[in-house]
C-alpha cells in the first residue's frame, strides 16, 4: 500500500499561486484536478495530481508543448 501525500486548500493555493475561486472555477471548466472527498466537509488534493497539473502547464520562456 503506498501513501498519498493530501494537500488542504491553503497547501495547494500556495503550491499553484491561484486564488481560491479561480481554482474552483478551473475545476468546473475540468482544467484542474478534483479534490477527494476524506470528510462529510471536508476535501483535499492529491499532491501527485498538483505536480502532474502544473508539469503540463506550458512555460513561461515561451516553449510550446
Amino acid at each position: 500500500m503506498t501513501t498519498q501525500t493530501l494537500l488542504r486548500l491553503p497547501e495547494v493555493l500556495r503550491e499553484t499561486a491561484l486564488s481560491r475561486s479561480c481554482i474552483y472555477e478551473a475545476m468546473k471548466a475540468g482544467r484542474f484536478p478534483a479534490p477527494v472527498r476524506v470528510g462529510r466537509r471536508a476535501v483535499r488534493w492529491r499532491a501527485e495530481d498538483i505536480a502532474a497539473w502544473r508539469s503540463a502547464l506550458p512555460s513561461a520562456r515561451g516553449e510550446s508543448q
